[in-house]
């Protein structure tokens, strides 16, 4: 695999997995009992913690890539084992 190929399919692994991780620990002002800001949507959080989320992010989908490209280099799983899938 290029490298180019690996960082791509790794930024792939890392956006799925943000879009994942961002639900965990949100809290709603409702929620916590703080005030809200004037104009501030009902469902906003109170404290987004996106360096942490960024941190979780990272960690799981380096994860992710790792059993990815394993998979690759060993080839566990082909296209020829998904059911329904002909050449």
């Amino acid at each position: 695999m290029k490298p180019l190929s690996a960082l791509v399919i790794y930024i792939l692994f890392w956006m799925v997995t943000l879009f994942a991780v961002l639900p965990f620990g949100v809290r709603t002002s409702d929620e916590a009992s703080e005030a809200r800001v004037p104009g501030q949507a009902d469902s906003a959080p109170v404290r987004p913690d996106m360096a942490r989320k960024a941190l979780w992010t990272t960690v799981i989908s380096a994860v992710l890539f790792g059993l990815f490209y394993a998979n690759y280099v060993n080839g566990w799983i082909t296209v020829d084992d998904v059911p329904g899938w002909r050449r």
